[in-house]
């Protein structure tokens, strides 16, 4: 993978430095792993970048589909933002958390991206375009940045208002213009104008997108029920940026997001909003100590309703209407850098967040109504201190030792059920507080022996709270019924990995072996199959599955990662990655039938094989993508099939701007996404081409 080396100067984790007149070129850094600016060469985790070029040139239509050349990174469900439900869009970063919830911590710019209600990841809500690149830190979590990072951490690097427009290389202001069309009447346009104001700069930018989309069944299963997946979403931001004196830069953010999606069929529909502010403040106060302070706000409202269709899929029956999901999330957090002598560095902060969220909503469909009626959800806050200090032991050694306490609390837990007709209360639960303390230490060594070589070891500590949705709201998708379970405990992993790098001139390999042990994994365990009335789930139907979520004991995910990058000329780059994933549990007590599984939704075998090749203004980047077989379900009876998939993109400079086509899966590959217990399979994005024009002035 390539280097970043733009990501401070014009991102930062909560601002930007002073505009400057032209692009000043940085060593390579990274910023993700210890919540601070450092050479990418003295990070002893596994961090990979991906540049913004990267990210634009993918040869997909969505962001999180092209974050999947990364080895480690996948999607649920193999379905990607076009198509996916958003409480569908999680993600896994080396088998750690492949499920709707993620065990990976999101961010834009230091801010969680993740739902405050599901732990989801709502893609579309991030710009492609103003990104200069994305870091992961993969297995384990990032000792920086506590709950909900167990997995791993994905930030997302935007333009700042007052660094220079990608591309951009004026001082009067400027700006940016994106259009597609193409496949399934799948079009957006994207604007962002950058205006300087006396010192400062203000930059506003906004985007609009639909897609007719395509069936999600696949073919020889769909019925009449059967309807492509359509999605619609606009978004809007502003960012003002300030310097305040001569050291100091103060950054004020605002975004509004609308998104409504099909989801299959007539009856299933979901819609998004969030309002959603932050004020970053970013000082150098003295030679050698710089900190950042940060605050938001986030409100948003989500909608969805499920159906039950039979068998034939000629008739769809509502099985639930979530009709009002409200959630906030506020935050707050300060990070400072101190720099010492013989190349020695600390970094430490503190973070706050706490989440309020509820489902509501309407389920028990008998004569053409909904008969009950269900509000569940709670309050969850954390408070965490972290510490890493960095120094050389000798010139080739360098040493990362890191430790992070956190508290967190689960208050107001609710659970009421009532019937809508006679407004009688069927239950009313309500879960007493609960409160813990968790220490999550790191350590990391890097060896240079040679100029060309870069070996690393490291382990670490992390953990996760069940999300309120995972906590109180049961769900029901077709068939496949979910009890929720408020006493779940918390999650707990131990990882450790050893890497070696290697570069010499053009050539660049990367091989890494992992191990982590997952504690109390939260899972969703089969406990019933229908048809009948069973206890905790209630009425399953025939070729229906009961399911409910239980902490497994023990999870083990070992493997094997190896990366490949050469450049024979100039003019042409090649890329491969392979990722060997053994993912299985070792121990469930609650469902011992698990034991020696596979984990769901994670591929034994995954690989990437692509190029750049630029002929002037021409650059062609093809890609070929393959998953391996994995099991769609708990216990390893449901196969989602091996898949190999074509990408292609081609850009084209032309005057002041450049066109490009993107065709996602060329060879119109079968992609299996889902299979039922009474067989029916769903499937991915089939072929689908995108043209467009883009144009920076």
């Amino acid at each position: 993978m390539k280097s970043l080396a733009l990501l401070l100067g014009c991102a930062g984790l909560a601002g930007a430095q002073s505009l400057s007149p032209a692009p000043v070129a940085l060593p390579p850094l990274a910023v993700t792993a210890t919540r601070a600016s450092q050479p990418l060469a003295q990070v002893p985790f596994s961090l990979v970048t991906v540049s913004g070029h990267e990210l634009h040139s993918a040869p997909t239509a969505t962001l999180d589909g092209a974050l999947r050349r990364v080895p480690g990174f996948s999607l649920f469900r193999r379905s990607d933002s076009l198509t996916a439900n958003p409480t569908a869009q999680g993600v896994s970063l080396r088998g750690l958390g492949p499920s709707g919830a993620s065990r990976s911590l999101v961010l834009l710019d230091g801010v969680p991206l993740n739902d405050p209600f599901g732990g989801w990841v709502t893609w579309s809500k991030v710009s492609r375009e103003s990104l200069v690149g994305a870091e992961l830190v993969r297995g384990g979590g990032a000792t920086a940045w506590g709950n909900a990072a167990l997995g791993g951490v994905v930030q997302l690097l935007s333009e700042s208002g007052t660094c220079n427009l990608i591309g951009y290389k004026g001082s009067a202001g400027g700006g940016r213009f994106v259009t597609t069309a193409g496949d399934f009447s799948t079009h957006s346009a994207e604007l962002t104008i950058v205006q300087p104001l006396g010192a400062g700069t203000l930059q506003l930018s906004g985007r609009e997108f639909a897609t007719d989309g395509f069936p999600l069944v696949a073919p020889e299963d769909r019925g009449p029920v059967d309807l492509a997946a359509w999605s619609r979403h606009r978004w809007l931001s502003a960012r003002w940026t300030q310097p305040v004196g001569e050291l100091a830069t103060l950054t004020v953010t605002g975004r509004i997001f609308h998104e409504k999606r099909g989801n299959g069929t007539a009856y299933q529909r979901n819609a998004s909003d969030e309002d959603f502010g932050s004020v970053a403040l970013t000082a150098q106060s003295g030679e050698n100590f710089s900190w950042t302070a940060l605050a938001y706000a986030q409100e948003q409202s989500f909608s969805s309703t499920f159906g039950s269709v039979n068998a034939t899929r000629t008739t769809e029956t509502p099985a639930s209407d979530q009709f009002a999901v409200p959630a906030t999330a506020l935050g707050a957090a300060w990070t400072g850098v101190w720099s010492h002598p013989s190349n020695a560095r600390t970094s430490a902060g503190l973070d706050l967040r706490r989440v309020t969220g509820e489902t509501r909503e309407h389920f028990s469909f008998t004569a053409g109504d909904f008969t009950r009626r269900r509000i569940a959800g709670g309050t969850q806050a954390f408070a965490g201190l972290f510490a890493l200090h960095e120094r050389a032991l000798t010139p080739g050694w360098r040493l990362t030792l890191g430790a992070r306490l956190d508290a967190w609390r689960e208050t107001d837990g609710h659970r009421r059920e009532t019937d809508r007709a006679t407004a009688a209360v069927l239950r009313d639960d309500h879960y007493a507080d609960r409160d813990g303390l968790e220490f999550s230490p790191s350590a990391g060594l890097v060896w240079t022996p040679a100029k060309e070589w870069r070996l690393r070891a490291a382990a670490q500590q992390a953990f996760r709270r069940p999300t309120l949705n995972e906590l109180y709201r049961p769900f029901r998708v077709g068939n496949v019924i979910t009890e929720a379970n408020a006493a779940l405990g918390t999650e707990h992993v131990t990882s450790a990995e050893l890497g070696a790098d290697y570069t010499r001139d053009k050539l660049t390999l990367g091989a890494a072996i992992f191990s982590s042990e997952l504690r109390d994994a939260v899972g969703n365990v089969t406990i019933a199959r229908g048809p009948g009335s069973f206890p905790i789930v209630g009425f399953v139907p025939a070729g229906g599955t009961g399911r409910q979520r239980l902490n497994l004991d023990r999870l083990r995910v070992c493997g094997l990662e190896l990366t490949a990058e050469w450049r024979p000329v100039p003019s042409l780059s090649l890329n491969a990655a392979y990722l060997y994933n053994d993912a299985t549990v070792q121990r469930a007590t609650l469902a011992p039938a698990l034991a020696g599984k596979r984990l769901a939704q994670v591929p034994r075998h995954s690989a990437s094989l692509g190029a750049e090749w630029c002929m002037g203004k021409l650059t062609l980047t093809p890609r070929l993508r393959a998953i391996g077989r994995q099991f769609e379900d708990d216990e390893n009876q449901l196969t989602l099939g091996t898949v190999v998939i074509a990408d292609f993109a081609a850009r084209f400079v032309a005057g002041p701007g450049e066109w490009f086509l993107a065709i996602e899966n060329l060879g119109d590959a079968r992609i299996e996404t889902g299979r039922s217990a009474d067989g029916l399979v769903n499937t991915g994005t089939p072929r689908l081409a995108l043209a467009g024009f883009r144009c920076i002035w």
